[in-house]
């Protein structure tokens, strides 16, 4: 008997297995993730925008002049303090060019005294020093009013004539008329020489306030005994005549401790030098620079003395500079609360959060969504697994199509979970699937109670193989 190889029998259709369906998650977190880093990164460049550097003009007088050198400690605090402010300072030939310049919108920042001629868009953003009034006569020759003063020649002490004009005006208003008797002290000469030699009769010292601590000439002249200090009458009738002065106050012992000079305080005048800004110039960058100036002060002040004692600017709406609104902001403590300072980022980060919130949404709905997919769809697919198990002549052909059916189960599980499928025409699934459950468990039972016949080819290779 000859042997014959068994011809392999063609087995069931196999179906594709279905391909692994990618999960919308991924999608949604790198969405998420995306929205919030364009976000982040859409306020940042607002609040660069917002917050980027202001570089401010500033007028002042000579360059080795006390106005310069203030403005040059100012950008150097400026600076180490982080500040988004930069100041470009412009030196002129003297202040009043400074303060033309100022007035021609030049500059935006300038320190005048009050009885500068004041340009009309100046606003006070902090009093950097006081200009007393010293009236000094001759010991034992006290002046008890600026009427006495008539008949005197008087002598000025200052910087500069503007102080000559300062006088002659306070005298007029005080009907004390100055005529030709008050002229600025020659150069280089000492207050007793003005008092004991030089035929003064008064001597008026327009000086800084600061100086007036510091000075040690004072304390050394008094020990000679060469001169009185006098207050001067009626100094808030001048302030209401003259509102460039302000009421000033010199304590005892200012001048001299030893001898005390004045015994007691004495009431004088004075003036105010003002640090100023364009009332154009916007008040968050006056308030910012504000803030540096009164929590630095410290830094501020020059080795002179000037700035030394820097003073919020007068905030009353009938002050004779008004102040700027940033500056009384700040001086008034109004800050604003967190939310008020930043509610415009904080809207502007929420409309961009929702404009590009939108888009991503818009984009992955339309676009790279996979869109899901109803499971009555997959009764087909359970259906289809149905109508192959009467050609199913093997429990492992059975096997197959029980993993097939397991497997479409397990896919539309997971993609109900993972938002790939949906859950309309479940009920039809899942009848289907039952359905089709059941028919290859009855399957199964018919090929175990009746196994199909085999081949005869196969049992003759048998036979022959055993012989």
């Amino acid at each position: 008997m000859s042997a014959e190889a068994p011809t392999p029998r063609p087995g069931m259709p196999r179906r594709l297995r279905m391909p692994v369906v990618k999960s919308n998650r991924s999608q949604i977190v790198l969405f998420s993730i995306l929205t919030l880093v364009l976000t982040a990164a859409t306020v940042w460049a607002g609040r660069t925008w917002v917050r980027n550097a202001e570089t401010l003009v500033f007028a002042v007088g000579q360059a080795n002049g006390p106005e310069a050198r203030f403005a040059a400690r100012l950008a150097t605090v400026l600076k180490n303090n982080s500040s988004r402010l930069r100041l470009k300072i412009v030196p002129n030939s003297d202040s009043a060019k400074a303060i033309a310049q100022f007035d021609r919108k030049e500059a935006n920042l300038a320190i005048l005294r009050t009885d500068a001629k004041i340009p009309p868009r100046a606003r006070a953003v902090a009093i950097l020093e006081h200009d007393v009034l010293l009236l000094v006569s001759p010991a034992g020759k006290k002046i008890k009013t600026l009427a006495e003063l008539k008949k005197k020649k008087i002598a000025v002490i200052a910087e500069n004539e503007s102080s000559v004009t300062l006088i002659r005006t306070i005298l007029d208003l005080s009907e004390a008329p100055a005529a030709g008797r008050v002229q600025m002290a020659p150069p280089g000469t000492t207050l007793d020489k003005l008092l004991t030699t030089s035929g003064f009769g008064a001597v008026i010292a327009v000086v800084h306030a600061s100086r007036t601590v510091k000075d040690k000439n004072f304390e050394q002249i008094a020990r000679r005994g060469t001169f009185a200090l006098n207050a001067i009458d009626a100094a808030k009738a001048l302030t209401r005549k003259y509102p460039v002065l302000s009421e000033e106050t010199i304590e005892s012992g200012t001048l001299s401790a030893s001898p005390t000079i004045p015994e007691e305080d004495v009431e004088t005048v004075g003036l105010q030098w003002l640090l100023v800004a364009q009332s154009g110039l916007s008040t968050p960058t006056v308030s910012d620079l504000a803030r540096i100036i009164y929590e630095n002060k410290s830094e501020l002040a020059l080795d002179g003395g000037f700035a030394s004692k820097i003073e919020p600017a007068a905030t009353d709406k009938d002050a004779f500079i008004v102040a700027h609104p940033g500056a009384t902001e700040y001086i008034n403590d109004e800050s604003k609360s967190f939310i008020e300072r930043y509610s415009d980022l904080m809207y502007v980060a929420l409309a961009a959060l929702g404009i590009i919130g939108s888009l991503f949404a818009a984009l992955y709905a339309k676009v790279t969504r996979i869109a899901p997919e109803k499971a009555s769809e997959l009764a087909t697919a359970v259906l289809d697994v149905g109508e192959r198990i009467a050609d199913a002549k093997s429990l492992d052909a059975l096997d197959e199509l029980q993993d097939e059916l397991e497997t479409i189960l397990r896919r539309v599980v997971i993609g109900m979970r993972d938002g790939i499928i949906s859950g309309d025409g479940m009920d039809t699934f899942k009848l289907g699937y039952e359905f089709v459950r059941d028919e290859i468990g009855m399957r199964r039972d018919h090929l175990k109670r009746h196994p199909p016949p085999q081949d005869d080819k196969v049992v003759a290779v048998k036979t022959a193989q055993s012989a």
